[in-house]
């Protein structure tokens, strides 16, 4: 079985790697998202994307940080 990758930018979307036609994408309604000649996207995690639920770079120009950085501050670390 084909695998998917999914890596966390630091600050930025979620990219999701997998070979054509093995990942499935629906909303909270159950439609389909779509994924003919994607097999690499992004998906957004600031909630800023005109194009949600992909990534349109907008994490970059509103200072989004990713949670995991968040908490690191908040718990005095670098």
């Amino acid at each position: 079985m084909a695998q998917a990758k999914i890596t966390v930018r630091p600050n930025g979307p979620l990219r999701v790697e997998a070979p054509e036609g093995t990942v499935e994408l629906v909303d909270a309604n159950g439609n389909h998202f779509d994924l003919t000649g994607k097999p690499t996207f992004s998906l957004c995690r600031c909630g800023g994307s005109v194009n949600k639920p992909f990534c349109d770079g907008t994490h970059s120009r509103v200072g989004f940080q990713g949670a995991e950085l968040a908490v690191k501050k908040a718990e005095g670390g670098s």
